[in-house]
């Protein structure tokens, strides 16, 4: 199809698919995600109503792997599933990576060789008519010849330049062997279009870095003449002149301009480098400076993307798609991102350029992105759908793109606040800059007062552990927030008042009474917290309202020697655990559409009297403790709890879920991981039998809780070192007296 202008905004899709290398190790999210096995994903695709998908056939697939006549077969099905679902393929052949063992980018025969690879798709699928032959050259080439991240690992301007000139070769043979096949085949060349702000004292290097981050389009186009800035700067970096007036002669412009525009994307380099940590700090050989985001520092905010559209339709007047649209971070974020470059897209096509799409990227998530995919660490960020789940499992993303294609109108509390990059709690260095370079103390953000029209979050049971790990997530994520101490079930009349008069679009019931220890004196309470949940539940269920309670692991006998999951039958051994099972039967029976979480032993901030921190009051004042080696148990960390639990009610889950950080242990073991990671000795420990403890009430031997639904929490060991983060300078600074009171 010719892409017209005027048409309507597409939504296209895209899956991560690098496989780069790092020394002599392959990372590959293909297979990270599932993907590679599962063909049922495109027709969960189609659902989404995207017209266009950016589909891999890699160059540089891993050998160890899958072997030749595996890649094709996997091709052919994929391009087969899409003409099916009437999507069209963006074939792209080399993403982020540097080609299979026997090339690298610094190979002076890679273009020669990608473009035979290109010539072997084409001819295998001739009909394809649209190709990215290499996802983003110019930041490739950084990552992988200016900076060292990944292979081949080179660290200076000649490598650098080498390697990009490579690259963007490769894409003009490749487009040209290609059009041997099909004369119509279409260039959509992606690259990740950031913008560099600086103080005025650095205004040249932004100058330069501003102008090189339109290298590889500015190549392809045939621009970079003996009069661009670039051409002096490759023939600096060892460049032959005949290799780059071999562009002059051999133009291939983009048939589509893809720009990749992230968050981090946009920069600001300040020589105050007092201001910022250590590893922010960098220079350029001539000055030193800290290289932060610019969203983080700005007075006014970064560009933008409906900016930074603008710039290339002015720059190339070519049709232009935003072919990466993500951002790696909780779910209400994600949202408000993807809703401003959608809309920045419109607003750009409203003032003349012709944008024709937005891409979901990543539909399944990615891996280890955080760490510039240099390190396998497990690190996963959901996209459009979260792979933790088996089948992936839609997220709120998958709504929201499927609304913005089919043009319907939005609403949702969540998407009435401004992205962090926008609010005052951006400021994480505790200035604000304005163009001049000028610093002022950042403002203070208090979201509720910010936002006093949005619907509210009620969090029910505000000043439990529980419900403070809730209050300060909302405050964090931008979730306009309302807190009560307790529900009094006596009196149903106030609990309707605050409904009216709160209007909250979700309640939190975080009451949660975690004295599971004392059998009688606490059945009152437990019955109190039992009818207030099914109060709530079915006031939420009148009135349309989101709702989110809480039950325990000790609502299972302890009979499994493997973790519980949501459909093993519950069977309590206390009066406790039957409270809270009677609990979820009554939630259940009065709004089944609620999310009830069942998760283990809670820790967190803002708690004195948790198992962790007695454990390690003991140890440091060298009093003994006791914890019992044969009760195995899920601890679970109540910031990761609370995040967990906001996305799935941002993602309209229900039903029972199991939401406990992985891994099990028993409380004496427990308590030594503490110690192990504070620092402080645990020999005082007494490990034990529960025979030995004597406790007032029976508890199930194993009650360690994993997940038939998704497993959505880091493991036990990253929690626990994150917690313990908050604590240690307090008891590193504190006298044995004060860490026995």
């Amino acid at each position: 199809m010719e892409f017209q202008q005027g048409q309507q905004l597409e939504l296209w899709g895209g899956v991560e698919c690098t496989i780069n290398r790092v020394g002599d190790e392959y990372f590959e999210q293909l297979e990270r995600t599932g993907h590679i096995v599962r063909t049922s994903d495109f027709e969960r695709f189609a659902r989404l109503g995207i017209k266009a998908l950016r589909q891999p056939i890699l160059w540089e697939c891993n050998p160890s792997h899958r072997s030749e006549k595996e890649r094709w077969e996997w091709a052919r099905t994929a391009l087969t599933e899409l003409a099916g679902l009437g999507i069209r393929p963006i074939v792209g052949l080399l993403h982020h990576g540097s080609g299979p063992g026997s090339t690298s980018l610094l190979d002076p025969k890679f273009p020669e060789k990608l473009a035979r690879y290109a010539q072997q798709v084409a001819t295998r699928f001739p009909d394809v008519v649209d190709y990215t032959p290499v996802n983003e050259p110019l930041t490739t080439a950084r990552f992988s010849a200016l900076y060292g991240h990944w292979y081949p690992h080179g660290r200076d301007e000649h490598s650098f330049a080498c390697a990009l000139l490579n690259e963007c070769r490769g894409v003009v043979l490749s487009m040209e062997a290609v059009r041997q096949v099909n004369p119509s085949a279409r260039l959509i060349q992606t690259e990740d279009l950031g913008k560099l702000h600086s103080s005025p004292a650095l205004a040249y290097q932004a100058e330069f870095e501003n102008e090189r981050r339109w290298s590889s389009y500015d190549l392809l186009c045939g621009r970079v003449d003996r009069k661009h800035r670039m051409w002096r700067h490759f023939r600096w970096a060892g460049v032959a002149e005949s290799e780059l007036e071999w562009f002059l002669e051999h133009p291939c412009p983009p048939d589509v301009i893809g720009l990749n525009h992230y968050l981090s994307g946009e920069r600001y380099l300040d020589e105050h480098v007092t201001r910022y940590p250590a590893e922010t700090h960098g220079g350029n050989g001539k000055d030193a400076y800290a290289d932060v985001l610019a969203a983080r520092v700005l007075r006014d905010g970064a560009s933008g993307p409906r900016a930074i559209l603008q710039e290339c339709w002015e720059r190339y007047r070519i049709p232009i798609a935003v072919t990466e649209c993500h951002n790696g971070c909780t779910r209400e974020e994600q949202l408000r991102w993807f809703l401003e470059v959608w809309r920045s897209a419109e607003q750009a096509r409203l003032q003349g350029a012709d944008v024709i799409a937005v891409t979901a990227w990543s539909l399944l998530g990615s891996f280890d992105w955080s760490s510039l995919v240099t390190r396998k660490n497990d690190d996963y960020e959901p996209g459009i759908y979260d792979v933790r789940s088996d089948p992936p499992r839609p997220t709120a993303l998958a709504s929201l793109v499927h609304d913005l294609a089919a043009g319907k109108n939005l609403s949702a509390p969540v998407l009435e606040v401004q992205g962090w990059w926008h609010r005052p709690r951006r400021f994480v260095y505790g200035i604000s800059i304005d163009e001049s370079g000028k610093a002022e103390p950042a403002p203070i953000e208090c979201i509720n007062s910010e936002y006093p029209q949005v619907r509210p979050a009620l969090i029910i049971g505000s000043n439990s552990i529980l419900g403070r790990a809730f209050a300060h997530a909302c405050e964090v994520r931008g979730i306009p927030y309302r807190g009560l101490t307790r529900l009094d079930v006596a009196e149903p009349v106030s609990m309707r008042r605050a409904f009216r008069e709160l209007n909250p679009w979700a309640v939190i019931n975080a009451g949660r009474y975690t004295r599971v220890d004392i059998p009688t004196p606490s059945y009152t309470s437990l019955r109190e917290e039992r009818e207030g949940a099914r109060q709530l539940a079915r006031e939420c269920e009148q009135r349309g309202v989101q709702f989110l309670t809480f039950s325990s692991d000790l609502v299972f006998d302890g009979g499994k020697s493997d973790g519980y999951v949501e459909s093993d039958g519950v069977a309590p051994v206390n009066a406790y655990g039957e409270s809270k099972a009677e609990a979820e039967k009554l939630v259940q029976k009065e709004m089944p559409a609620a999310l009830l979480i069942r998760s283990g032993p809670l820790f967190g901030a803002g708690d004195e009297f948790n198992f962790v921190v007695r454990a390690l009051r003991c140890f440091a004042t060298g009093r003994p403790f006791s914890a019992a080696h044969d009760l195995i148990v899920s601890p679970t960390y109540t910031l990761d709890l609370a995040n967990a639990c906001l996305d799935l009610v941002i993602d309209g889950e229900r039903g029972i879920w199991h939401v406990a950080n992985q891994g099990q242990v028993s409380w004496a073991g427990l308590a030594a991981m503490a110690a192990q990671f504070a620092g402080v000795s645990s020999k005082t420990l007494r490990s034990c039998t529960v025979e030995q403890l004597a406790l007032r009430v029976t508890l199930p031997r194993y009650s360690a809780l994993t997940s038939e639904r998704g497993v959505l929490l880091p493991r036990l060991e990253d929690a626990l070192g994150r917690f313990l983060c908050d604590y240690k300078n307090a008891w590193e600074a504190s006298d044995p007296q004060t860490l026995a009171a």
